[in-house]
């Protein structure tokens, strides 16, 4: 009988637990960061869970706008070499991941820079897509996924473009001819319309992927 009587404390705390879980819905705020663009070089956003979109700004400066909460929340620096840097903070007990899981519309982050203006972009989040329009860097162009999409409409770096990816795809246009790139490409379980290898070029185009297909053009400009 004791037994019996333990079991359905247990399963009552449990069911209470749960419940809680269940109403521990966060609350989400809109917020924006600026910068002129003279004083960004790079940027690197490191996040989890987040839709990145990435579009040309219409005035000199960097835009940021991503929602944020009091368990979810953003580091954003400046380094003294001028790169900005932001990097996703979490607060969370236990309870915060069974059954709860913040709402679409606030699992985005918009960000809008100067085309051809920052030297460098290094982008990386999970289970979500990384969506680009036309974007241009002076020197090194890097985007990350695991678990979503790459999509770029058209993608110039001075030195050198990396995309990596699971369980998702990538495809888009990189400015150029195929001649200009000496490319490297790895894949698993997908197609591939690059060569695993291809020497010289005066740019580097490095792509991976793992569950998931690559189709690279370019537009010979």
């Amino acid at each position: 009988m004791k037994k019996l009587i333990m079991i359905l404390a247990c399963l009552i705390l449990s069911a209470a637990g749960l419940a809680g879980c269940a109403n521990n819905a966060q609350s989400f705020t809109e917020e924006s960061f600026a910068a002129d663009a003279n004083e960004i070089k790079g940027i690197v956003l490191d996040v989890q869970e987040r839709l990145i979109e990435i579009a040309p700004s219409e005035d000199d400066q960097v835009h940021i706008e991503y929602y944020s909460s009091s368990k979810e929340y953003y580091d954003l620096s400046v380094s003294q070499d001028n790169i900005l840097t932001m990097r996703a903070v979490q607060n969370k007990s236990w309870t915060d991941y069974i059954g709860v899981k913040a709402p679409a519309q606030n699992r985005k982050i918009f960000l809008r820079v100067p085309d051809g203006l920052l030297a460098s972009l290094t982008v990386s989040t999970t289970k979500e897509n990384i969506l680009i329009e036309a974007l241009s860097v002076s020197e090194n162009l890097s985007l990350y996924t695991n678990g979503g999409n790459i999509t770029f409409e058209r993608l110039n770096a001075g030195n050198g473009i990396e995309l990596q990816a699971k369980n998702g795809d990538i495809s888009g246009c990189v400015a150029g001819s195929y001649e200009d790139y000496s490319i490297s490409c790895s894949f698993k379980k997908g197609k591939s319309n690059l060569p695993e290898y291809k020497e010289s070029g005066v740019k580097t185009l490095k792509v991976e992927n793992n569950n998931g297909d690559i189709n690279i053009q370019f537009t010979g400009e």
